[in-house]
């Protein structure tokens, strides 16, 4: 009987900050998929978020992941992305994957807005190759929607979509950096351990105080 393939799923993005949101869809792609492993590989340089201004540095991105998913053992710190010069490519990330483990199957994980999206992303024909893509439903994308979108994304792309129901929590990282730029609190939605390196490093609030 041959080797079991392993399962790794791969939370890809800026993580300016990591949020709840991030953690639960990471926690319930594990459990729906029965993945071995779920990686969080914060974005070195991406090319569609090329303006950093008013953001964390990469180090500081990195360390507020290490933060958030401290003590679970199921989920892993990937800095695939944070030893490329240059602007960082998705196909580029998962066809080295694919090369260093050919007996991993990666499950690249990503919200509705990306899949539609995704002909705007560099060569997704090729990230679809390299992988398998989890889309999570959100609430105001019906499932009968995102389930065309995946049929027509997998017959461009020849890839294989699956759909993975999960909870939404309508909150976005662009909307906490403001919310901490305007001294509201971001309590219950980041983990405690992350509010207190932002606060410690005063990151999201040395922009503002810039061009105070």
């Amino acid at each position: 009987m041959g080797k079991k393939r392993k399962k790794i799923g791969i939370m890809g993005g800026t993580f300016d900050p990591i949020h709840v949101g991030h953690l639960i869809l990471g926690e319930q792609a594990y459990e729906q998929l029965g993945l071995d492993e779920v990686w969080f590989m914060p974005s070195g340089n991406p090319p569609h978020k090329k303006e950093r201004e008013g953001r964390a540095t990469d180090r500081e991105r990195v360390e507020m992941v290490r933060c958030a998913i401290a003590g679970n053992p199921h989920f892993s710190l990937s800095l695939a992305e944070m030893e490329t010069d240059g602007y960082t490519y998705t196909y580029h990330t998962l066809e080295t994957l694919k090369r260093e483990q050919p007996d991993t199957d990666y499950y690249f994980i990503i919200g509705a807005d990306s899949l539609f999206n995704l002909h705007t992303w560099k060569n997704p024909e090729r990230i679809c190759q390299s992988c398998i893509m989890v889309v999570a439903s959100r609430n105001h994308a019906s499932a009968e929607i995102l389930l065309e979108e995946m049929k027509k994304a997998s017959q461009i792309y020849r890839g294989e979509f699956l759909l993975l129901e999960t909870m939404n929590v309508d909150v976005s990282s662009q909307e906490l950096r403001t919310w901490i730029q305007e001294g509201k609190s971001i309590r219950y939605y980041v983990p405690d351990p992350v509010i207190n390196f932002i606060e410690k490093k005063g990151i999201y609030k040395r922009w503002q105080n810039t061009i105070s």
